[in-house]
């Protein structure tokens, strides 16, 4: 079943196409990669399915229901979460509290001002933002501060914050981008036991190693257009693949 239906999209800006005709469908359950170089459109696509951009046209269906028109903060109550490329998180407070706020939101509907002030006294939420800290394996870091953390830590963090939110499609734009090759492991084992909980992800990524790893599908993106969609196995050989994303070379 087609838990994310993607159908002719197209975005301009200015003289730019930078989405073209572009069509995916992502099925419940699975991991579905997005490549190609950059400059492809991946990120403009992927703010597409977060209310960040709205197509020119064409369509965007979540769970049976149109995205487009939708504000960011409505998209994430019905089950969208997104990691960006850069962490965002918030850096002044603890790792205890940075995943508490965003479950407080999910609850509540909204990240009122005094979110932090106000998660202090929800021992519920406690418990729950501890176990998600303890699923990243930074739950002996509770306390520090989040600025303090190296660039792995933080963006295992950012998944604790979506995790909490109990999303049933989990976005993730360069999720291994900056971080060295033992981080980037223990990322792509941690991805592993979140998808085998059976949460929907979209990755987009350049590290081929995290792409093979992870994807059970894969498109291909090259000028804003899905040039090829297969699974891994075939897109490894693909000539239209070599040629898009890596200059004729073999990935």
């Amino acid at each position: 079943m087609s838990l994310l239906t993607v159908e002719n999209v197209n975005k301009r800006f200015g003289g730019l196409q930078a989405l073209h005709e572009v069509n995916l469908k992502i099925e419940a359950g699975t991991v579905h990669a997005i490549i190609g170089p950059n400059g492809a459109g991946k990120s403009t696509l992927l703010n597409c399915f977060v209310g960040r951009l709205e197509p020119d046209t064409g369509t965007v269906m979540f769970d049976g229901k149109s995205l487009l028109g939708i504000k960011p903060h409505q998209i994430n109550q019905i089950g969208v979460s997104r990691v960006f490329q850069t962490p965002e998180i918030f850096g002044d407070l603890s790792l205890l509290e940075n995943v508490m706020i965003p479950a407080f939101a999910k609850r509540d509907g909204s990240f009122r001002i005094n979110a932090w002030n106000a998660v202090s006294d929800e021992v519920e939420l406690h418990e729950k933002a501890m176990h998600m800290l303890e699923e990243v394996n930074l739950a002996e870091k509770s306390s520090e501060i989040a600025a303090q953390l190296s660039r792995g830590d933080k963006r295992r963090l950012e998944l604790a914050m979506c995790l909490i939110q109990d999303p049933k499609l989990l976005l993730l734009d360069e999720p291994t981008a900056g971080m060295s090759r033992a981080d980037t492991n223990n990322t792509i084992d941690l991805m592993k036991r979140i998808a085998a909980t059976g949460v929907t992800m979209v990755v987009i990524e350049h590290d081929m190693h995290v792409v093979f790893s992870l994807a059970e599908k894969i498109s291909v993106l090259a000028q804003g257009t899905v040039i090829v969609e297969n699974v891994p196995e075939k897109i490894k050989g693909d000539p239209l693949v070599q040629e898009a994303y890596l200059g004729g070379a073999h990935l």
